[in-house]
């Protein structure tokens, strides 16, 4: 069954009255495994519609709704303004991270985004 044939009420309270694109790229967002990421541009590639931007644009409107900590930019670096909330759950959840540079601004490490990039594993053949 799918969500659109569920009643308003019975849908995940993040897909009400949401635009349908935004809908899928939560969805998305809500597959993502504990520990793993997707960049943005991952995300969009994967709905086969809209780029990095738009996704970026969804999940900073109506991302608190679900994962936001596991969709990422493409360079690891933690999200501006929710650096420790998203450090706490990276730790919480084994998220491979690469320590910071003692250059770095404010030494707060980064996703290592070869060791915990996802590629949507065997869900990714039966996107919507």
């Amino acid at each position: 069954m799918s969500e659109d044939s569920l009643p308003e009420d019975a849908r995940p309270e993040y897909a009400q009255d949401l635009p349908e694109y935004a809908e899928r790229v939560l969805e998305v967002a809500d597959l993502i495994p504990e520990g793993r990421v997707m960049t943005y541009g991952d995300v969009a590639e994967w709905l086969e519609e809209g780029g990095p931007r738009q996704v970026g644009r969804v999940m900073a409107l109506y991302g608190g709704a679900v994962s936001w900590w596991r969709v990422v930019r493409a360079d690891g670096v933690l999200l501006p303004g929710h650096e420790l909330e998203a450090l706490g759950y990276y730790r919480a959840e084994g998220t491979p991270l690469k320590e910071a540079a003692r250059a770095a601004e404010g030494h707060l490490p980064r996703v290592d985004m070869r060791r915990a990039r996802w590629d949507g594993g065997e869900r990714a053949g039966a996107h919507t």
